[in-house]
C-alpha cells in the first residue's frame, strides 16, 4: 500500500469521450485536451484512452508536451494552443504539431517560411490570447497562406449558465470565421470547451476542445453525474496509525481541533505536500471501509488527521479514499474557493498515477 496514490480508471476517461462524442452536431470531432498531464491524470495513458474512445485529435498547451506524446509513440493530429517562443516552435514543429497565431510578425519572423499547419485565434472576448481585431485576424489568416489549417477562439463565460457575454462570444466569432469557412470548406472551425460543447450545439463547427469533462469532472463546478459523466480520479491513501484522543486533546498545528468527547485520530501519511491543500483543515470528509469521517485538525505537509469515534472499525492499514466514493473534486473545490479544475492540477509529482481499467 502507498502512502498516496491516484488511481486513474482509464475506462471512465474512453466513456467520458465517447459520451461527448455522442453529444456533437454537425459531423463535429472530439479534439481532447490533455494538457498540464492531463489536468494531472496522466498525460500518455490518458491521450490513449481518449482517443479509444472517440477522440479524433488531440490537443496541448506547450510544446514540451506534444513531444512527450510523440515520444510515447502516439501518432495522432495535435494542436498546441498556447505561446511559442522560438525554441519551443522548433520543438512543436518537430512534432509535427499545429500551431496557433494571431500577429503577422510572429508568422514572419518567428515561423517564417517553414511548413506548418496554422491556426488563427481571434480574441472574442477571453482577453488573453489571439487578437481582438477581425481585420488582423484576417491579415494572419491571409499571411498563412496554404498553411492556414483552422480559425479558432475560446469562451470566457461558457460555464455560466444563462451569461449572456458567451453568446456575444459565438456572434463575434461566426462573423468572421464562417465566411472564411464558405471560401476554404477544408478549414476547421473550433471554439467550444467542455461547457459549451454540453451547453450549445450551435458552438460545435467542425470540432471542440473538451478537457474537464473528459475527465469526468464537471464544467459547470456541480454534479458531473448529471452531465453523463464518471470522475476518472481517485486519491488514495491508508490509516497509519490510530490513538484515543480525550476531550481537551487536540491534533495538528495551531490546535484547530480540540476533542470535546472521547473519540480516536486516525494519521493519514498525505498532506499538501502531495496536494491536500491546508485551506482544506476541518472542511472535508475521506472514506474508510465504506464510511465517510471528517478530516479534522490543520492539513500538514505530509499527514492529515481524522475523526473515526471511540468505537468505530477503523484500524491501521485500512485503505483510505479521499477524493472519491462519493467525495468528488467538486466537493474539495467548493471547500477551497475555486474550481476542480485546480484540484486535479494541484496533486503533485509525488503522489504516483497508477492507471486501471
Amino acid at each position: 500500500m502507498q502512502r498516496a496514490e491516484a488511481r486513474v480508471d482509464l475506462s471512465a476517461i474512453r466513456d467520458n469521450c465517447a459520451r461527448l462524442a455522442g453529444e456533437l452536431r454537425g459531423g463535429a470531432t472530439l479534439c481532447a485536451v490533455v494538457k498540464a498531464d492531463a489536468y494531472g491524470h496522466g498525460a500518455v495513458a490518458a491521450a490513449r484512452a481518449a482517443l479509444a474512445g472517440g477522440a479524433g485529435s488531440l490537443a496541448v498547451a506547450a510544446a514540451g508536451e506534444a513531444a512527450e506524446l510523440r515520444a510515447a509513440g502516439i501518432d495522432a493530429p495535435l494542436l498546441v494552443m498556447g505561446a511559442l517562443s522560438r525554441s519551443e516552435l522548433d520543438i512543436a514543429l518537430e512534432t509535427r504539431a499545429d500551431v496557433v497565431a494571431w500577429r503577422e510578425a510572429w508568422l514572419r519572423d518567428a515561423l517564417g517560411e517553414r511548413d506548418a499547419r496554422v491556426h488563427v485565434k481571434l480574441d472574442t472576448g477571453m482577453g488573453r490570447l489571439g487578437t481582438r481585431d477581425p481585420a488582423e485576424a484576417d491579415a494572419v489568416a491571409a499571411a498563412a497562406g496554404e498553411r492556414l489549417a483552422g480559425l479558432m477562439t475560446h469562451f470566457a463565460t461558457a460555464d455560466e449558465r444563462g451569461d449572456a457575454f458567451f453568446g456575444e462570444q459565438l456572434e463575434r466569432f461566426r462573423a468572421w470565421a464562417l465566411p472564411h469557412k464558405e471560401r476554404q470548406p477544408e478549414l476547421v472551425l473550433h471554439a467550444a470547451n467542455s461547457a459549451a460543447t454540453l451547453r450549445d450545439p450551435g458552438a460545435h463547427f467542425d470540432m471542440v476542445r473538451c478537457g474537464i469533462a473528459v475527465y469526468g469532472m464537471d464544467p459547470f463546478h456541480t454534479d458531473s453525474a448529471a452531465r453523463g459523466l464518471r470522475p476518472a480520479l481517485e486519491l488514495r491513501s491508508y490509516v497509519a496509525d490510530v490513538k484515543p484522543c480525550a476531550p481537551g486533546e487536540s491534533a495538528g498545528y495551531g490546535r484547530k481541533f480540540i476533542a470535546e468527547r472521547p473519540t480516536r485520530i486516525a494519521t493519514i501519511p498525505i498532506g499538501y505536500g502531495d496536494g491536500v491543500r491546508r485551506g482544506l483543515t476541518n472542511a472535508t470528509d475521506v472514506v474508510i471501509g465504506g464510511e465517510r469521517y471528517p478530516l479534522v485538525g490543520t492539513v500538514s505537509m505530509d499527514n492529515v488527521t481524522v475523526d473515526v469515534g471511540e468505537d468505530g472499525p477503523v484500524r491501521p492499514g485500512d485503505a483510505v479514499v479521499l477524493v472519491g466514493e462519493g467525495i468528488l473534486a467538486e466537493h474539495w473545490a467548493g471547500a477551497l474557493g475555486t474550481i476542480n479544475y485546480e484540484i486535479t492540477c494541484g496533486l503533485t509529482a509525488r503522489v504516483p498515477r497508477v492507471h486501471v481499467g
